[in-house]
């Protein structure tokens, strides 16, 4: 199984100054690539507002895609299509295009992160689709990895930056310790943002992905 990851950036053109706005994006990328590596092909600029990435299974994906999320500064974020089948690199007069089931599937993933955007859950940040084709226990599992994402990406959205860097760094290790010396704040004043932000769950779902990556 092979997952391919199409993501864009909400608000693009309201941007005051995209290219500044990319290089947070490339950056944040390049951190969480460091922080935990998980990507096969990490998350790289092609066309427009678009980058693609793929991933070795869903678990490694939807981790990653989490760290990206809360590591993103307020007023940037991205849309991500995830897409599970087969992907292939396509030689042309531009070098080597991106192709296959795989990244079609992304494709429609991205675009009902659209759809549900401006609809009853505008907080959606993140979708699953197969490409035709899969077994009944992988339409099991996207179904239900959907609607994990669903809740997940809501607790993300009402997080406020402070929150989810805290979020970011016990997902990675960090003692509340040192994240209240990092941000110049108290350990209960860390703990208690915490608790608000729902960051417990976040990580248990974390380490659930983890389990089943294995």
């Amino acid at each position: 199984m092979v997952i391919a990851v199409l993501a864009d950036i909400v608000g693009s053109r309201r941007l005051d100054d995209r290219s500044a706005a990319q290089q947070v994006l490339d950056e944040t990328i390049a951190a969480v690539e460091i922080d935990l590596p998980l990507a096969v092909q990490p998350l790289t600029p092609t066309v427009g507002d678009e980058q693609q990435g793929v991933y070795r299974d869903l678990g490694d994906a939807m981790i990653s895609l989490l760290m990206i999320q809360l590591r993103l500064p307020d007023g940037i974020a991205f849309r991500f299509g995830i897409g599970i089948g087969e992907v292939r690199a396509v030689s042309s007069v531009h070098g080597e295009l991106a192709d296959g089931p795989g990244w079609y599937a992304a494709r429609a993933a991205i675009e009902t992160v659209h759809d549900r955007e401006g609809r009853a859950v505008p907080r959606t940040r993140t979708w699953i689709v197969g490409a035709p084709g899969q077994d009944e226990v992988m339409e099991h599992t996207i179904a239900a990895s959907n609607a994990y994402l669903l809740v997940r990406d809501e607790l993300v959205g009402a997080m406020n930056e402070r929150e989810r860097r805290l979020t970011y760094g016990r997902l990675i290790g960090r003692s509340q310790q040192e994240l209240a010396i990092g941000e110049g704040i108290s350990q209960p004043s860390v703990s208690k943002s915490l608790k608000r932000a729902g960051t417990a769950a976040i990580l248990e779902g974390v380490a659930a992905l983890r389990e089943e990556s294995r």
